[in-house]
């Protein structure tokens, strides 16, 4: 694939329809980059026209900001900012909920004002505009899907449904958690935590929240963010589960029930 630039398309004299923000775990960790590269087929396959920023993209700063590092964050923020709206940027989509809340809700007070979608919200809207068809009896169809809310989509901006909406759309028999919605429970990675050592206690969040997906029967654990993806991965390679539970995002769900 060929995935344009915001530069190539500026050399041209165009502008995307949206910016897809990669951010630093869709661009450098091995597992991420396979739910960036099922989203970007998702976006080539229905004709959405799309462009990344490429090495003009820095890290948003939020794991700077939760780890107390002001500085840092509004030194990135600001490199950000600059360049998008040097581009002249208004909507961006990104697959990490970390760099959609901090984009939506904490860049405007920056200068940088745009409208941000979370993935499965936008793979949600593509789906009810007909531009996403999914197979008949994918390979989904009738399969036990438990759904982990991330905390910057869920409790931090209050998206529940447009990805249990997409994995409906999947025809998925989809099994809630106990704790879940407003209850949900962290992975454990979030707030910088996923970068530091984890303080003495009886046992670490991801193996708990690991052991609450797992207990529902579930084989798939549907999850929308990398850094969720990444803990419940090692939850469950902890169980010994991994060869009967897979731990997937739903970009990657929905890449591969497109119809052709």
């Amino acid at each position: 694939m060929h995935i344009k630039s915001m530069a190539e398309y500026a050399a041209n004299g165009e502008t995307p329809e949206v910016l897809f923000w990669v951010g630093c775990a869709g661009s450098f960790d091995q597992r991420a980059q396979k739910i960036t590269k099922a989203f970007a087929q998702i976006l080539d396959k229905v004709g959405v026209q799309f462009a990344i920023m490429g090495k003009e993209e820095m890290c948003t700063g939020d794991p700077a900001r939760r780890a107390g590092n002001e500085f840092l964050f509004q030194m990135m923020a600001y490199n950000n900012i600059q360049a998008m709206n040097m581009y002249g940027v208004k909507k961006i989509v990104t697959a990490c909920p970390h760099c959609f809340n901090v984009l939506k809700n904490e860049y405007p007070a920056l200068g940088g004002n745009y409208e941000v979608i979370h993935h499965t919200t936008f793979i949600q809207q593509l789906i009810n505009d007909g531009r996403i068809r999914l197979k008949e009896g994918g390979e989904f169809k009738g399969k036990k899907i438990t759904y982990h809310d991330s905390c910057y989509l869920g409790r931090g901006n209050n998206i529940y449904e447009a990805p249990r909406e997409v994995l409906q759309a999947l025809d998925v028999e989809l099994i809630e958690m106990k704790r879940c919605k407003t209850n949900g429970l962290c992975c454990g990675a979030g707030g910088a935590q996923m970068f530091k050592e984890e303080e003495q206690g009886i046992t670490r969040i991801n193996f708990e929240r690991s052991a609450e997906a797992i207990e529902t029967g579930a084989t798939v654990i549907a999850a929308n963010c990398p850094f969720c993806t990444t803990m419940l991965t090692d939850g469950v390679k902890n169980k010994e589960k991994e060869d009967s539970i897979a731990v997937m995002d739903i970009a990657e769900m929905v890449a591969r029930s497109l119809a052709d």
